[in-house]
């Protein structure tokens, strides 16, 4: 049927056919717009808390974890390493953790929810280099007074085994420790403390 020399049927056709394909055009351009809102599951994975099981870990060790790109240390501590850092107050530049490095629940003279678990970032404050872990017996320049701790070769700075920074160094700030919390005897939620800060008593 012709009206003015325009067929009304094909017409139609032509516009049904041109609103699909446009919004098909609509719906492919804004999929990876969508997608880029939600956050991918590798994104999650390296943003996100992680799990660890320290049942391993013994007396003077020290693990070494990644969260959010950065090593997490995660070091147990002996009686005689915990004695130790009541003593060192004087040569700290921040003892009581004043500066705000840690959780409340970590502004201890251990810098932790359970004093044999010591866990930082290891990164050192100054100028993000990472720290040596030197024990009591190792072999070390600084004396028969070092009572185990870190060390950063980058620029000297040196951290007590609680994180806390020695006077007269670079580094400005005690190392950092993130949130956390004990979910049984065994491992640590590193990233999160939404739980609790317990000591995981239970199991």
């Amino acid at each position: 049927m012709q009206d003015g020399g325009i067929d009304k049927k094909r017409r139609h056709f032509l516009t049904a056919a041109a609103t699909v394909v446009g919004g098909a055009g609509v719906i492919a351009t804004a999929i990876p717009f969508v997608s880029t809102l939600s956050p991918s599951a590798k994104t999650k994975a390296v943003g996100g808390p992680i799990e660890v099981d320290i049942s391993g870990l013994k007396l003077g060790e020290r693990m070494v974890e990644k969260w959010r790109g950065k090593p997490v240390w995660i070091l147990r501590r002996s009686e005689e390493s915990l004695a130790d850092l009541s003593g060192m107050t004087d040569i700290l530049r921040d003892p009581e953790s004043e500066v705000e490095q840690q959780p409340e629940y970590a502004k201890n003279e251990y810098r932790s929810v359970n004093p044999e678990y010591l866990v930082v970032i290891g990164l050192c404050t100054h100028l993000g280099c990472s720290p040596n872990y030197l024990a009591r017996n190792e072999a070390n320049d600084f004396g028969a007074d070092w009572k185990g701790g870190f060390f950063c070769p980058c620029h000297g700075s040196k951290f007590d085994l609680a994180g806390r920074v020695y006077k007269g160094v670079p580094a400005p700030d005690n190392l950092v420790v993130p949130k956390y919390q004990f979910i049984s005897k065994s491992k640590i939620l590193i990233g999160d403390d939404s739980v609790g800060n317990g000591t995981g008593a239970s199991s």
